[in-house]
């Protein structure tokens, strides 16, 4: 399988504070990725490099062979990456279908958009159900599944996920990552997803990255990231 992005050697940060230091991983065509780690390991800083809202200052992003770490955030959007950032970063003063319409804002097909908004509807049969209503009167799962359904509004063929199970409910939790591993399926989505809930995301993903503060710490398949017993018992909580 072929690598849809790269980081080779990436280091980035904020002010004089180093995030990431020569961070090098691969996501492959079509396929699942996590990204494990503790909180303030970097996990976060990776995703905002990858989508241009924290500069690289050492080495190259590519993304389905086109080199993109410098271009603006916005021009990586219509390239085909979206995020699902972490925080149920809804617009609150805004419907559910407002805040899906934003999703879709670099395109211009007013019926593929309407055939999309019926397509998410399918997925998350909740959010139809509340259309009208504010995105700040919804229910953590619910902002979360609308999140998803807003990112995917921008037709991406990289979808990456910040941190989707935290905060919800084992069964929520369930619930989104049963309909992330759908998407992935019917919609060919490439996803790289960070989670700390590296049970979960071991079970739907191919490959993994483990970052400890900043760097790549370890990395591998599922099965032989958890046979490593010094990976497991560090980092896999096993």
């Amino acid at each position: 399988m072929a690598d849809l992005l790269t980081l080779s050697r990436i280091s980035a940060g904020y002010g004089r504070i180093e995030a990431l230091s020569e961070v090098s991983l691969a996501v492959a065509d079509g396929g699942i990725t996590a990204l494990l780690g503790a909180n303030g390991a970097g996990k976060t800083s990776v995703l905002n490099t990858i989508c241009g809202m924290v500069a690289a200052r050492k080495g190259e992003i590519h993304f389905d062979g086109q080199r993109i770490d410098g271009l603006s955030s916005e021009r990586i959007v219509a390239l085909g990456i979206s995020q699902v950032p972490e925080g149920r970063e809804v617009f609150h003063h805004m419907s559910v279908q407002e805040n899906l319409l934003l999703g879709a804002h670099q395109r211009s097909d007013a019926a593929g958009i309407a055939r999309d908004i019926e397509t998410m509807a399918g997925y998350f049969p909740i959010l139809k159900q509340r259309y009208r209503q504010m995105a700040g009167t919804l229910s953590g799962g619910e902002q979360q599944m609308l999140l998803i359904a807003r990112a995917l509004m921008a037709r991406p063929r990289l979808l990456l996920l910040d941190e989707p199970s935290l905060g919800l409910s084992p069964l929520l939790v369930q619930q989104v990552f049963d309909t992330i591993v759908q998407l992935h399926r019917d919609e060919k989505l490439t996803l790289l997803i960070v989670e700390q809930n590296a049970a979960i995301a071991l079970d739907v993903a191919q490959y993994a990255y483990i970052l400890e503060n900043g760097e790549v710490a370890a990395h591998g398949t599922p099965a032989e990231l958890s046979a490593n017993d010094a990976v497991a018992s560090a980092y896999l909580g096993m």
